[in-house]
């Protein structure tokens, strides 16, 4: 085994293959300072967190900006079952193959995952089998705090809402805007720096609090927030149904200010999605400060910046826009930043991740990235919205398939998680599998329209039957796939992802470097919408009144102008989770569209999606503990 990296391993592989975290701690991390130096990182690049986790500093971007990207590779996947078809183990295996076994420079990009799934129903995100992230606790669990920053700002936002129309029902103009200018030592009032954003915004161009007439001193003093229109919710980093709605303002010192309210799991939060579609610490703050919390009782958008808490925000996020490098187990480097929800946000990991890996390969290296759910939701949204913020295209699409997924869209027995599967996914069953392959057929032919060449990799369960896997190839390469390769690093670890690594190569290589988006932004909200909505299949859109009202008032306020981003069930191209295959001829409704300003991106609602996940009867809690006398933690999956 040769590998650019002087770090990689040599696995030692058993069968059948263990538990995950038995896998994860059957293999020493390497300290991170060496995988840092085979990325050509010095120390100044890298703040260490431990032995085994570093966050990387952007400074590097700067350091390294003449030098040529590495080829670009995106996995998404067919419409998934509940148990998952192995994306995230895809992405792994084929980057420890490629830098492993194929000489390669190569980053793995992941996002970070929530500890509600982790402690919940669908246990962690690192990968699995012999193709993992480790260590595997701390990247399931706290990591380097990223997500418990998310979390402070978030609620430090929500504080300022709720505080803010207290104190606004409580006082004259003339005392509140006493209390936000008040003098100094000399006796003199200024106005803070942040609130000169307010100042523009209103037009107001003086620069001294004594110089504002009465009508600018209750323009500017007071937002006079709508509660009814307020969309911004507290968030915990937890599984917890019983937070999705609550009341607020309780307490007899509130003085009847009670409000319906809830909480979103952390991930669910917009400065997650800032996180990830940020490309520098400027532009974060911008686009803090420009996050919408709702509306004045005018119907004017009030942000972040009009309650004076964008720059304490920054300030929170300031090291968690630094991503986090770690390894695989075969001592390949890992970015790991951000963990948008891949419904209701973008579902995908930080474009600065993306563009420090890209740089750190360089010509000839490979950045692989994953998108959350099916190519439908993950695929789309890297392509419209990731890659038009970062400016960066890909030159290869993964689409992970397994045979146990395309039988159920040929009409299979329902798939559910934590019971045992049907026999017919477990025998061979040609003629179910070949009606499912519509299903994989439809997500190459929409994503080849991006102008990328499209390698479909079959993860290849025990059960699998070669002429099953066959059957898959032939459709893949049927339907327009550059190439289809079965894959086997579950099992083997980067050794089982070498043919994909060989097709991702060649698909790279041999890229017509004609990318294109599926819409354009200077189209109406939606007509963009229903862009997305024929590549699932639909003959239209139907719009309820609330959605109708909500495109009305965004394209009044200026921001049709931004991208789509769809919340819509991963089970199905369409907006029913139990209509698998591909269907066609429905009628796509939009409940509700909402927006994350800051973010970047509008977001129609098909159906209803919950922002806070709930616990099931039996949680993946009961398996997870300490081993005290090692200090390595058991049990978690």
């Amino acid at each position: 085994m040769s590998s650019s990296f002087k770090t990689v391993r040599k696995l030692k592989v058993v069968s059948p293959v263990p538990a995950d975290i038995d896998v994860a701690n059957s293999v020493e991390p390497l300290h991170i300072a060496e995988i840092a130096k085979d990325l050509n990182l010095s120390p100044d690049h890298y703040d260490l967190y431990g032995k085994h986790k570093a966050k990387v500093l952007l400074s590097v971007l700067d350091d390294l900006q003449t030098l040529q990207d590495g080829y670009y590779v995106v996995v998404g996947g067919i419409t998934p079952t509940p148990l998952g078809e192995g994306k995230s183990t895809t992405t792994v295996g084929l980057c420890q193959a490629l830098g492993a076994f194929l000489d390669k420079k190569v980053v793995t990009c992941l996002r970070q995952p929530s500890q509600g799934p982790t402690f919940g129903i669908k246990g962690g995100a690192a990968g699995g089998g012999y193709s993992q992230v480790i260590p595997m606790d701390e990247f399931n669990l706290h990591l380097t705090g990223d997500i418990h920053a998310i979390t402070a700002a978030n609620n430090l936002l929500a504080a300022a809402i709720d505080t803010r129309i207290f104190h606004e029902a409580t006082q004259s103009d003339k005392a509140l805007f006493n209390r936000l200018c008040p003098p100094n030592k000399e006796g003199k009032k200024k106005f803070s720096d942040i609130m000169f954003r307010r100042l523009k915004k209103l037009c107001i161009s003086k620069t001294q609090p004594e110089d504002l007439t009465p009508e600018e001193v209750t323009k500017f003093a007071r937002l006079d927030i709508d509660p009814n229109s307020i969309t911004w919710r507290r968030v915990v980093d937890v599984n917890d149904r019983f937070l999705r709605k609550i009341t607020v303002g309780q307490g007899p010192d509130e003085k009847g200010m009670v409000r319906e309210t809830g909480f979103d799991i952390s991930v669910a939060s917009e400065i997650m999605a800032v996180l990830a579609l940020t490309t520098s610490l400027a532009d974060m703050r911008e686009r803090l400060g420009k996050m919408v919390i709702g509306n004045s009782k005018n119907g004017d958008p009030i942000t972040a910046d009009d309650l004076g808490i964008g720059g304490a925000l920054t300030v929170l996020m300031k090291d968690a826009i630094n991503p986090t490098l770690m390894q695989t187990l075969e001592g390949t480097p890992v970015l790991v930043h951000a963990g948008p929800f891949a419904n209701i946000a973008h579902g995908n990991s930080s474009i600065v991740a993306d563009k420090i890996a890209l740089k750190l390969v360089g010509p000839g290296g490979f950045v692989v990235t994953e998108a959350g759910f099916g190519s439908d939701i993950g695929t789309e949204k890297f392509m419209n919205i990731k890659c038009r913020y970062s400016g960066l295209t890909p030159q290869c699409a993964i689409i992970v398939a397994t045979i146990r997924a395309l039988k159920m869209h040929g009409g299979g027995p329902e798939v559910v998680a934590g019971k045992p599967l049907d026999h017919a996914y477990l025998a061979e069953n040609i003629a179910l599998l070949e009606a499912g392959c519509v299903n994989l057929a439809r997500h190459i032919s929409n994503t080849k329209a991006y102008g990328v060449n499209v390698v479909v990799a079959i993860n290849k369960f025990s059960t699998d039957t070669e002429a099953e896997l066959n059957t898959v190839k032939n459709a893949a390469l049927a339907a327009g796939a550059y190439d289809a390769v079965i894959c086997t690093h579950h099992a083997h670890g980067g050794k089982g992802a070498v043919d994909l690594g060989i097709a991702v190569q060649r698909a790279c290589e041999n890229a017509a470097n004609s990318f294109q988006f599926l819409y354009s932004l200077d189209i109406s909200i939606k007509e963009k919408i229903e862009a997305i909505a024929k590549s699932y299949g639909a003959s239209g859109v139907e719009y309820s009144e609330q959605a109708e009202k909500q495109i009305q008032m965004y394209t009044n306020q200026g921001f049709s102008n931004l991208p789509i981003c769809m919340a819509k069930t991963q089970y199905s191209f369409s907006h029913k989770a139990g209509e698998k295959g591909a269907p066609s001829g429905f009628i796509l409704p939009i409940r509700d569209v909402r927006a994350s300003i800051g973010a970047g991106f509008i977001y129609p609602l098909v159906g209803t999606m919950s922002t806070m996940p709930g616990l099931p009867t039996r949680p993946c809690f009961y398996d997870i503990d300490l081993d005290t006398s090692t200090g390595k933690v058991i049990g978690l999956s």
